[in-house]
C-alpha cells in the first residue's frame, strides 16, 4: 500500500467533512437568523440580494420558521429566481420559539387570545430586512399555510400599498370582518377534504381550536370586489396521476391579467402541495406543486 502525504490525508479529511455536513446539515441551514426583540425571522437570501423582491411566508399554527422552510421548500426554490425568503416567527403563549401562533382574527390559539398585533409585527420585519438587506421594499410578496395563510390574507387586504400580491394555503381569511381595501392580486390553494379548514366554511371536524372558518369563495369574493367589473373567469381542470385529487383551476381575468386564480385540490386535505409531508398519504395531491404555482403567479406582478 502506498502511503499518503499528510497533504493528502487532511485534503481526504476535509472532503469527508463537507460530504458529512451537506447529509446532516437541515435544508434552512444556510439562512441566516435575526433577532427583534422577543421575536424573530430567518431569511434566505438570493445570489444577488441587492434590490431583490421578498416573500414574507409564514409558518401554520403550532409550526415555526425553520420548520416551514423545511416542509415547504419554498427558500430554495425561490432564491433561484431572485427572491429573498423571509420566515418570521409567531409568538407562543411560553414565549419559546416553538409552537408559535398567529393572530388572523379569529385564528388562531395564544395569539389571537392575547390580541398580539402581528402586523404591525411584519411590518417591522419588511422594514428591518430591506435596511439590513438592501431589498426592494416595493416588491413584497405575502403568502402563508394554513393560520399563516389566514394572517397573509389579512395583511394583503389590509395593507394594499404594502403587498404586491398574495397566496393562501389552506386557510381562510375572516371575510365578516375584514374587507378587501384595495386591489391585491391573489391565488387561493385549497383541498375540498380539508378537515382543519373546510373549503365551505365552519367548524373543521379536526380542528383544535373550533373556529367557525369562513369559507373559500367569500375570499375569492373579496379579493375581488376592488377590482371592480369587467371581471373574465375561465377555468380548467388537471386530473393526470391516480392519486385520488383533481385540480379545478379557475383565472379570473381583467383587461387580460390575471388578478385572483382559485386553485381547488378536489380531494384535498389539510396540506402544502408537493411539500415534505404531502408526498405519501391521503388527500395529499400530485396534479401541482405549491411552490410552483405561487413562484409563477407572483412572476406575474413581480
Amino acid at each position: 500500500m502506498t502511503a499518503r502525504s499528510p497533504l493528502c490525508i487532511l485534503r481526504s479529511l476535509a472532503l469527508a467533512a463537507v460530504a458529512l455536513a451537506a447529509l446532516v446539515l437541515p435544508a434552512w441551514a444556510g439562512m441566516q437568523e435575526v433577532r427583534l426583540g422577543d421575536r424573530f425571522y430567518l431569511i434566505d437570501l438570493p445570489a444577488r440580494a441587492a434590490g431583490a423582491p421578498l416573500i414574507l411566508a409564514l409558518h401554520g399554527g403550532g409550526g415555526d420558521p425553520a420548520q416551514f422552510a423545511r416542509a415547504s421548500g419554498l427558500g430554495q426554490a425561490a432564491t433561484v429566481r431572485g427572491y429573498a425568503v423571509i420566515f418570521p416567527a409567531g409568538s407562543s403563549r411560553r414565549g419559546g420559539d416553538r409552537l408559535l401562533t398567529w393572530n388572523g382574527g379569529y385564528c388562531c390559539g395564544h395569539a389571537a387570545r392575547k390580541g398580539v398585533d402581528d402586523e404591525a409585527f411584519l411590518r417591522r420585519v419588511v422594514a428591518d430586512a430591506v435596511a439590513r438587506f438592501g431589498l426592494d421594499g416595493g416588491r413584497v410578496f405575502a403568502t402563508g399555510m394554513s393560520n399563516g395563510a389566514i394572517l397573509a390574507e389579512t395583511l394583503a387586504a389590509r395593507n394594499p400599498g404594502l403587498i404586491r400580491a398574495v397566496a393562501g394555503v389552506a386557510g381562510t381569511m375572516d371575510t365578516r370582518t375584514t374587507r378587501v381595501q384595495g386591489p391585491v392580486p391573489a391565488l387561493i390553494i385549497h383541498g375540498t377534504a380539508d378537515p382543519m379548514v373546510p373549503y365551505g366554511g365552519g367548524v373543521g371536524g379536526d380542528s383544535l381550536t373550533k373556529t367557525d372558518f369562513a369559507p373559500v369563495q367569500s375570499v375569492v369574493k373579496a379579493f375581488l370586489a376592488p377590482w371592480g367589473g369587467g371581471i373574465h373567469a375561465v377555468g380548467r381542470t388537471l386530473d393526470r396521476f391516480d392519486d385520488g385529487t383533481s385540480v379545478r383551476i379557475a383565472d379570473y381575468s381583467l383587461k387580460g391579467r390575471v388578478v385572483l386564480r382559485l386553485i381547488t385540490v378536489e380531494g384535498g386535505a389539510h396540506h402544502w402541495p408537493g411539500g415534505r409531508k404531502a408526498r405519501l398519504s391521503d388527500g395529499k395531491t400530485q396534479e401541482i406543486d405549491a411552490n410552483r404555482e405561487i413562484l409563477r403567479f407572483f412572476d406575474q406582478v413581480r
